[in-house]
């Protein structure tokens, strides 16, 4: 069976939840091959997976790392008609050269369109159904615009899969609630699959053993991966390297900058260990006690499917991180913090609070709810049924 993944470019998580999927598929004897762009790609390469590279896309990004929806929108680029017809010609000319049996859409319009004009059934992996610009006064003209026509579009493409699948967990633990506002009559065709983990909690050795083995001692250890595309992170990242710099000794801090090109040693500063790419990420998410992280659903349900409460920081502006947030919190497993008003000050008090106010015992219990859960299983048999 040949499987065709047209996954969104835009940082690593949408390549990173359909690798773990397509590695399954290659073990069981199938074949497959990768349509991406921009940040992406390094990475499917890095996971040596077969590639194509397809024409870049995104939004204009602030100094802050928030979507800067003046420029897209004013200077649409990236987002303009003749971008996404090329996506959609690109898509075509690799499908017909793979010939798949089934095609998987991550997020990609333009992977859905190319297929369908080719015939090919699709699949659509989604965790963004509706998307909405943020309803504050200097955005509510562009809200208004959103809602009326772009998002009225997409929503007519993520409708033309044969089926979509979501990999969250269902309720009522899903994270994504606040992004799935889904039309009545599409209902039926939508499936949460759980998360999707290449490497499952129970697969790995004990949270003491993995410690024995990473030496990391008996103080708090804080993970810190910064996800997000390599712009969006940029700002992130410097505050709060430049914060964690000031904590006394009586914590660890482990961060994973996520950059698949500068695998190596750490760069020490203190108690501070700063990886440019950890190839062995989730060992440290088992062995730690409290997350640092964005607001992406797939940082967030790993941290959940592994037992550990996180400090939040949606990326500003990003409605779809601020929902998840929100989510987290309402399920007593995180606490946001404002990218405007982190400080030291703000960053000592959430870890105090989480390690001292039952924040850990709640992420344990909600770990033990939906172990159960295997998306990536789940994604595969779906995607088998085309066989």
């Amino acid at each position: 069976m040949k499987v065709y993944f047209g996954a969104c470019g835009v940082g690593l998580g949408h390549v990173g939840r359909c690798v773990p999927v397509a590695t399954r598929l290659q073990e069981k004897g199938n074949e497959v091959l990768f349509s991406t762009y921009s940040d992406a790609c390094r990475y499917v390469s890095h996971e040596g997976l077969p590639l194509v590279e397809a024409p870049a896309i995104g939004f204009a990004v602030r100094e802050d790392g928030g979507v800067d929806f003046r420029k897209t929108t004013a200077y649409p680029g990236a987002l303009s008609f003749h971008i996404i017809f090329n996506q959609i010609i690109s898509e075509i000319r690799f499908m017909r050269g793979f010939q798949p049996d089934i095609v998987v859409s991550d997020s990609r319009a333009s992977t859905i369109a190319a297929a369908k004009l080719l015939g090919i059934p699709v699949l659509t992996i989604l965790n963004l159904y509706n998307v909405s610009v943020p309803r504050v006064k200097r955005f509510l003209n562009l809200s208004r615009i959103a809602d009326g026509g772009i998002m009225t579009l997409v929503g007519l493409f993520w409708n033309a899969g044969e089926q979509i699948l979501v990999p969250d967990f269902p309720a009522p633990h899903t994270i994504s609630t606040g992004n799935l506002v889904v039309p009545p009559w599409r209902r039926d065709s939508i499936h949460l699959t759980g998360p999707i983990l290449s490497i499952r909690p129970q697969d790995l050795p004990s949270k003491k053993a993995l410690r024995e083995k990473l030496n990391l001692g008996d103080k708090p250890v804080i993970f810190v991966p910064i996800s997000g595309p390599a712009k969006e992170k940029e700002y992130f990242t410097v505050q709060i390297l430049k914060i964690l710099s000031r904590f006394p000794k009586d914590y660890d801090f482990v961060v994973s900058l996520a950059n698949p090109q500068h695998e190596g040693s750490p760069h020490k500063d203190g108690n501070v260990a700063i990886y440019d790419w950890l190839p062995n990420r989730f060992e440290y998410l088992k062995a730690c006690d409290i997350v640092i992280s964005r607001a992406g659903l797939g940082t967030i349900t790993q941290s959940i499917c592994y037992g550990k409460p996180s400090i939040i920081v949606p990326t500003p502006s990003h409605t779809e991180q601020q929902n998840n947030s929100r989510r987290a919190e309402e399920l007593g497993v995180g606490r946001t913090l404002d990218q405007m008003k982190l400080d030291f000050d703000s960053v000592v008090s959430g870890l105090r609070v989480l390690l001292g106010e039952g924040y850990i015992e709640r992420a344990e219990e909600l770990q033990r709810k939906v172990s159960g859960f295997d998306g990536a299983a789940a994604i595969v048999e779906a995607i088998e049924r085309y066989s």
